[in-house]
C-alpha cells in the first residue's frame, strides 16, 4: 500500500508561484512513476505533469509547458511541482498519483488509469 499527501496549495496571485510537494511512503518510491493532475469545479481531473523514477523522463501537459515544473528527491520520497507565472485558470484541486509498474507507462504518462494510487488533494487557487 501506498500512501501519498500532498501540501503546499494555497491562495496566490495571477503571476504568482507556489510549490507543491507530495510525500509518498513505502520504501520503494524511487521505483515509481509519478504524476501530478487538478480538477476544477465541474470539470474532469486532467493531466499536469509527469515523471520517471529516475527522474530522466518528463511529460507536461501542454497549457503548463513552460511555466510548471516537475521534480523528485528519491530520497526523501517526495516528488515536487513548482509552479510559477500562475493564472486564474490554473484554480483546481490538484493530486498527486503514483504509478507502480512504469513498464507500459511511457507515452501513456497522461493517463489517469496508468496510476495505481492517489492523494486527497491539495487546493490551489489563483486571483486575478
Amino acid at each position: 500500500q501506498v500512501q501519498l499527501v500532498e501540501s503546499g496549495g494555497g491562495l496566490v496571485q495571477a503571476g504568482g508561484s507556489l510549490r507543491l510537494s507530495c510525500a509518498a511512503s513505502g520504501r520503494t518510491f524511487s521505483s515509481y512513476a509519478m504524476g501530478w493532475f487538478r480538477q476544477a469545479p465541474g470539470k474532469e481531473r486532467e493531466f499536469v505533469a509527469a515523471i520517471s523514477w529516475s527522474g530522466g523522463t518528463i511529460y507536461y501537459a501542454d497549457s503548463v509547458k513552460d511555466r510548471f515544473t516537475i521534480s523528485r528527491d528519491n530520497a526523501k520520497n517526495t516528488v515536487y511541482l513548482q509552479m510559477n507565472s500562475l493564472k486564474p485558470e490554473d484554480t483546481a484541486a490538484y493530486y498527486c498519483a503514483a504509478a507502480i509498474s512504469d513498464s507500459d507507462w511511457y507515452g501513456l504518462a497522461s493517463l489517469r488509469r496508468k496510476y495505481d494510487y492517489w492523494g486527497q488533494g491539495t487546493q490551489v487557487t489563483v486571483s486575478s
